[in-house]
């Protein structure tokens, strides 16, 4: 590791000195924060967090190393890294390189050694703002806030149509049984059912989910219309989580909008919640900072049960927006948000949070099991 120095400018007018600790050179995105005390290879591979410039609340990140089985996309996608104290040295068994090494060669600007407590309660106080994170040491502070204040707000950006596939494909990788058991375990069905995922940026461990629970899993693009998802002949539609504003993300929410005349079951997690929501004509609105996290507490409306989650949106469902057939099933106790919601007499639902455990408690796994007999249902 070098001793290069790297700034983290606000559009506040704020700047963080710390150590270099990824790749070299200058990057913009919005600033959130991300309380989970593990997972941070899972967040950085997430495609939902294209985009933002991402501190981790907990003081030691990257103890653990990297390893290729919790890639959850084909590389990094956040926009900026920001730690109280990066690893340089892990020690695990499975870990085949260091945090900063992949951060270096992922071309992920990444800071060190700055106070983030401070930083996580300027987030919480003023709320999600833009930033600059830079390790060239030729820009001057007032030029880094300078092109902070310059940035697009993410509200009103589509930043989900393109980060997924470009094509079509079979997802053919061996399921989780062996890891979720029983968790997600359902009576075996007539056939095997075809799910086609419509792909906003999701994760790889919703693929294997969905393939442990006995699916054919066929991805499709955010622009694929309803005629051609048809053509595939689905026995159920899963809708991804991804990044950016949902609102602005047209052509996937009139898709959806079609499909909620079907039969056919429709399962969305996280911007799929935030469509399958707007599609039935409801409205959606910028949180103040977002929740990001693997420790969130929502309740089941359906029987009061709570279940602890990973969570990473900056957007939520108003539910008072949900028309007379649809109805708010879950909600975050930590500030009452909507946090998923059911249609009263067709099988489609959706979730704000990410059910999936990667990374996360695995107490929403059962999600999977309900979207299974949804599907199985209609053999």
């Amino acid at each position: 590791m070098t001793d290069a120095i790297a700034r983290l400018a606000f559009a506040d007018g704020s700047v963080f000195r710390g150590r270099s600790v990824g790749a070299e050179g200058t990057s913009a995105g919005e600033a959130v924060f991300n309380t989970g005390m593990t997972g941070y290879q899972e967040v950085l591979t997430d495609p939902s967090y294209r985009g933002q410039i991402v501190t981790m609340t907990y003081p030691e990140i990257g103890n653990y190393g990297i390893n290729p089985a919790d890639m959850e996309s084909d590389a990094s996608r956040v926009a900026g890294f920001v730690m109280r104290d990066c690893c340089d040295v892990p020690s695990n068994f499975r870990s085949v390189e260091s945090l900063p090494a992949f951060l270096r060669r992922s071309g992920i600007v990444a800071i060190d050694g700055v106070d983030t407590r401070a930083i996580t309660r300027k987030l919480r106080d003023s709320g999600a703002m833009n930033a600059i994170l830079s390790s060239d040491a030729a820009i001057a502070d007032a030029a880094l806030v300078e092109q902070a204040r310059r940035q697009p707000s993410m509200a009103g950006l589509d930043l989900a149509s393109d980060v997924g596939t470009r094509a079509a494909y079979e997802w053919t990788e061996p399921s989780s049984a062996e890891t979720f058991g029983s968790a997600i375990a359902c009576d075996p069905p007539k056939r095997e059912p075809h799910v086609v995922a419509i792909d906003l940026g999701i994760k790889r461990n919703i693929l294997r989910l969905l393939r442990s629970c006995g699916f054919r899993v066929t991805v499709v693009p955010a622009a694929t219309s309803a005629a051609e998802i048809r053509r595939l002949k689905p026995d159920g539609v899963f809708i991804s989580n991804g990044p950016g504003d949902p609102a602005a993300v047209t052509r996937t929410i009139a898709t959806v909008r079609d499909l909620t005349g079907d039969p056919t079951p429709l399962f969305g997690i996280c911007l799929g919640h935030q469509i399958l929501s707007l599609a039935y004509g409801a409205s959606t609105y910028k949180l103040k900072f977002g929740h990001r996290g693997a420790n969130h507490p929502i309740k089941r409306l359906s029987d009061g049960a709570v279940e602890i989650a990973s969570h990473n949106h900056g957007f939520a469902v108003d539910p008072a927006t949900l028309p007379a057939d649809v109805k708010m099933s879950h909600v975050n106790l930590n500030d009452g948000t909507c946090a998923g919601i059911a249609h009263v007499s067709k099988p489609q639902f959706s979730v704000q949070y990410h059910p999936e455990a990667g990374p996360g408690p695995a107490d929403p796994l059962y999600l999977f099991r309900q979207f299974a007999s949804a599907v199985a249902a209609r053999l």
